[in-house]
């Protein structure tokens, strides 16, 4: 019996934090023993953020090794680059001629940005259209998402319901997993840990960035038990472990902290080590990638020329 398929992707835009760990890369490496696994890096998404060619190149290959160190095995996973896909750009302007503006206008990304007044690029008001064209060329059974990316999985749904409505059964109806104790990960000011808020702990630090980061968490002077340095802290230990020493360290603040960076320096040094291993072999983790990409490219267009046979503009024989 074939496995089941598993899609997720991280965007290039810029450094992979133990946030993309706990809530993604780990459960990825995990469940790429049960199902078949499509990885991948999400740079076309990071377009609408980045403009710099060098940091985006730079980017795509950091999180390249990033994958391979946390230990997604190219063997089981398949990794790829979004941009080596085009089929995705593709189906993503086919689902905007079904998809109504007051729909998208609904998504939670374009509604924050308008909250804020920014000058709201189209990628922003898009995104949700090209993130169901990735989901949906790959036919996955399950989408592993924290809570707040729930709104995404349901867009990918509704689009395909509405096509297969329209030209006939193509599109498998994804399911989102959501891993309920990893829904959303704590960043050092409390929010979710997001590099937009800058508020991350990056997942191959060395012992003095880790330092750093730590001790500039802000603390409540009212607080027994400092609560962004616990929440961090409940990643690498079970509250069983970790609660007892910091009720008995109630307001002990520096030696909490010091506490957690030797725990992160724990975690992260292993991890550290094998990236720098990867490291040594660029050619090497590139191919891997390309490879990874003709595989993907390989699905995405069997569905594609589905596609555009349901949708009429097929006019060639083979």
């Amino acid at each position: 019996m074939a496995k089941k398929v598993l899609l997720s992707g991280i965007q290039s835009s810029g450094k992979a934090h133990i946030g993309n760990y706990f809530g993604a890369m780990r459960q990825w490496v995990e469940m790429s023993e049960s199902y078949d696994c499509y990885i991948f890096i999400a740079d076309y998404h990071a377009l609408h953020s980045l403009q710099k060619p060098k940091e985006m190149k730079d980017n795509i290959l950091n999180l390249l090794l990033d994958y391979l160190a946390v230990g997604l095995d190219p063997g089981k996973v398949t990794l790829f680059k979004q941009s080596d896909v085009s089929e995705h750009t593709e189906l993503c302007w086919i689902f905007d001629t079904i998809t109504t503006m007051p729909y998208l206008m609904r998504a939670h990304a374009f509604k924050d940005a308008q909250v804020k007044n920014k000058d709201i690029v189209v990628a922003t008001f898009n995104y949700p259209m090209l993130q169901a064209a990735d989901i949906l060329l790959y036919s996955p059974d399950v989408v592993p998402v924290g809570q707040d990316q729930r709104q995404h999985i349901e867009i990918a749904r509704d689009t395909a319901l509405k096509f297969n409505n329209i030209y006939g059964d193509t599109f498998k109806i994804p399911d989102p997993l959501i891993m309920k104790d990893v829904a959303v990960i704590p960043g050092t000011d409390g929010r979710k840990m997001s590099k937009s808020y800058g508020n991350t702990i990056p997942l191959f630090a060395e012992y003095e960035e880790i330092k750093k980061i730590v001790m500039s968490i802000v603390t409540d002077s009212g607080e027994g038990i400092p609560k962004n340095v616990y929440a961090i802290h409940n990643l690498l230990r079970p509250a069983s472990e970790i609660l007892p020493i910091y009720k008995s360290k109630a307001g002990k603040y520096k030696e909490l902290k010091e506490l957690l960076i030797e725990d992160l320096e724990r975690f992260i040094a292993p991890l550290r080590e094998r990236r720098k291993e990867f490291e040594k072999d660029i050619p090497k983790a590139l191919a891997i990638l390309k490879a990874g990409g003709e595989k993907a490219k390989e699905v995405a267009s069997k569905k594609m020329d589905e596609v555009r046979e349901k949708v009429g503009v097929k006019v060639y024989e083979k």
